[in-house]
């Protein structure tokens, strides 16, 4: 069963970059483009590097570790066609960010 859980205020994440937040047992990684915000999982699907401190350029984030690049968007990866990253949805509710995970941790859908 999914449900929202707050991340924090929208003002703790600076326009056009990316952090990492801990949601339960998950690691996160969060993205703001311009007003938009989105939620990726936060460990690459190479080795495992953080995502949320990658570096952000338009919608595409790399993995600092070895440059992993996905569309923060939709968690495609932009140069392996087959491998889509996992996402979850976003939502601001009075300067709160919340993003939808499953209680026990697990990808949404």
């Amino acid at each position: 069963m999914k449900q929202w859980h707050s991340v924090g205020p929208t003002d703790h994440f600076p326009p056009e970059s990316g952090r990492e937040v801990v949601v339960g047992n998950r690691v996160l990684a969060v993205f703001r483009v311009g007003e938009a915000f989105y939620a990726l999982d936060g460990l690459c699907d190479h080795q495992a590097g953080p995502l949320g401190r990658g570096a952000l350029n338009g919608h595409v984030v790399t993995c600092p570790w070895h440059g992993w690049r996905y569309d923060v968007r939709s968690g495609q990866h932009v140069d392996i066609p087959s491998l889509v990253h996992g996402t979850f949805a976003t939502r601001v509710e009075q300067g709160e960010l919340f993003v939808e995970i499953a209680v026990d941790g697990a990808a949404a859908p």
